[in-house]
């Protein structure tokens, strides 16, 4: 793998699914979700000795909920990368405010600003080609302009999805069509380590090529995906539910990115051994 060395050695992911990884399933690696900020910490643990990784996004969660209960095991870390993605669950539902959003968002860069960590934080991604969601493009807009001037303000490094072109096509989304898939999520991976200046060999439309499709098989997905997402998600808000109630964070501590997958390689092949052999 081609790396750059750079100056981080500690990076904490805090967020929601986006930042889980929902969407890009891998039973190899912690919580059964790969995601951006897995292939991000491979990068950058390739280049660096003893680099350690936590992350503690949790999928459903809302802005203040990650505030709340983030921020501080975050810092208790000592992370000197920090990345945050939090406002896109608040901004989908209707009658809130960006502008209040924002402002949730900018206590959140204060404190997290405490240690003077890099921190990366995430502009929304442009909705306009998607039909479920295109009515609320100039409201993320919005939101995206106050991240921009906090982002000035507190000096982090914006990763822009808004600007990330390759992403408005649902070829690069999951069947919810609210999660980005692997080819998603490696896209991504490659516009942070971009936006960080870390060199890396991660090729553009891989891990996966895009697959071709008809109108007829698109309606057909329609239907099926209402049925499937979107009615269950409407009965969540309406019983106040979220997706990540039950759910714990998949790498609440730091520590090497690969430490467990070697770990459960090692003791597969202990397995393996101690099988009979059949003649």
């Amino acid at each position: 793998m081609v790396t750059q060395q750079h100056p981080w050695s500690r990076f904490v992911a805090i967020g929601d699914s986006f930042t889980e990884g929902i969407g890009d399933p891998d039973e190899r690696v912690p919580g059964g979700n790969r995601g951006w900020a897995d292939r991000v910490a491979e990068v950058l643990s390739a280049g660096t000795e003893d680099f350690a990784y936590a992350n503690l996004a949790i999928r459903g969660r809302l802005i203040q909920q990650i505030v709340d209960e983030q921020v501080e095991p975050a810092l208790a870390l000592h992370p000197d990368l920090i990345t945050i993605s939090a406002g896109g669950n608040d901004v989908i539902r209707p009658g809130t405010d960006p502008d209040e959003i924002s402002g949730r968002f900018e206590r959140a860069i204060e404190r997290l600003s405490r240690d003077n960590a890099t921190i990366v934080i995430f502009t929304g991604v442009d909705v306009g080609f998607s039909p479920v969601f295109r009515g609320i493009r100039g409201k993320v807009a919005i939101y995206n302009e106050n991240l921009r001037a906090i982002a000035e303000k507190y000096d982090c490094v914006v990763a822009d999805q808004w600007a990330l072109s390759d992403i408005q096509d649902q070829r690069f989304w999951a069947p919810d069509r609210l999660h980005l898939n692997s080819l998603g999520h490696h896209t991504v991976a490659r516009m942070v380590l971009a936006a960080l200046n870390v060199a890396n060999d991660l090729e553009p439309m891989k891990p996966e090529p895009l697959p071709a499709g008809s109108w007829r098989q698109a309606r057909t997905e329609d239907l099926s995906w209402a049925r499937e997402y979107l009615v269950p998600w409407v009965l969540r808000r309406i019983r106040h539910q979220s997706s990540g109630d039950l759910v714990s964070a998949k790498r609440p501590e730091a520590g090497p990115y690969a430490a467990r997958a070697a770990v459960e390689s090692v003791a597969d092949g202990v397995d393996a051994l101690a099988e009979p052999v059949e003649d």
